[in-house]
């Protein structure tokens, strides 16, 4: 008996592939690599997997109805709310009217210059109006102005931090008290003017600016008489501050007597007819008399 006749030796069969004209029913996918779980899984929501899209952020934002009214509501209160501060800020502070005292060139500037140091040689004092307003400080050299006040205030801060420096006396707290104490002084003098002229119920076209641009000007004695007082002593200190506390006076005179007295007609009529002209002259000359006090006041110590 042959011994491998009850073996049969089994060979693998090819797969005969399937007619040409027939379709395949199952698609044989065992050879196939198995796809990516998260390939192409959040095409359709948010990328979670790489940074955003900020265009596509920013077109969504404007694209919510919700977004938009938001953004139009914000927008409303901080238009109000900047209407309202202009508004309060007008009610104190004309920016037009504060624009027109700082508008100045150099031709004005030198002019005035030389009228505040050397008042006497000035004849025409009257400030001049076009069509019921009065001429910028640039047309007009009588008109009051800011300019002047403001960096005459500086120069003098920085002269008296000078002056301190050469008498080993200079301190940030020292200069911090000279410059405070000059500012006061004017606001003290400003707010007492305010006062008499409604107490003693006096009409005139005077402003706050116009006080505080009149008051100012006393800067620019006090800078010529310490400049005196550093190069000359004691003794060119005392004859700046006799020359520049009569000019200034001679100055607050002519000008506010154009300011105040000039208004007698519309006063003429009614009770207290004599006083009115007196109550007038009494505070303009008050307030020069007062320009020599502030002047030695604020500089006396600064020369030693």
């Amino acid at each position: 008996m042959d011994p491998h006749r009850g073996h049969r030796a089994t060979k693998p069969r090819a797969r005969a592939a399937p007619p040409a004209g027939d379709p395949l029913l199952f698609e044989d996918t065992s050879s196939r690599t198995a796809p990516s779980v998260n390939q192409g899984y959040y095409e359709s929501g948010y990328n979670l997997g790489g940074p955003p899209d900020r265009g596509a952020t920013m077109s969504n934002l404007f694209a919510d109805p919700m977004a938009n009214a938001a953004m139009m509501y914000g927008s409303s209160i901080a238009n109000q709310g900047k209407d309202m501060v202009n508004k309060e800020i007008g009610r104190f502070m004309s920016v037009n009217k504060l624009k027109y005292f700082f508008a100045v060139d150099s031709k004005y500037v030198m002019k005035k210059l030389i009228i505040l140091m050397f008042p006497y040689t000035h004849q025409d004092w009257e400030v001049r109006y076009h069509r019921d307003s009065p001429l910028t400080p640039r047309h007009d050299v009588n008109a009051p102005d800011l300019y002047i006040p403001t960096m005459a205030f500086i120069t003098y801060i920085l002269l008296a931090g000078m002056a301190l420096g050469l008498q080993k006396r200079f301190s940030p707290e020292v200069l911090g008290l000279c410059a405070s104490t000059a500012l006061v002084w004017v606001i003290i003098e400003v707010l007492v003017m305010l006062l008499s002229l409604y107490l003693l119920t006096v009409h005139s076209d005077l402003s706050t600016f116009d006080l505080i641009a009149y008051s100012g000007y006393k800067y620019v004695g006090m800078i010529c008489t310490v400049l005196c007082g550093l190069l000359f002593g004691t003794d060119g200190y005392y004859v700046a501050l006799a020359w520049c506390s009569c000019a200034l006076m001679f100055f607050i005179v002519r000008s506010l007597k154009m300011k105040i007295l000039s208004s007698l007609s519309s006063d003429s009529m009614g009770p207290g007819v004599t006083a009115k002209p007196r109550l007038r002259l009494y505070i303009t000359v008050a307030t020069a008399v007062f320009q020599p006090i502030i002047i030695y006041w604020l500089t006396s110590h600064l020369v030693r």
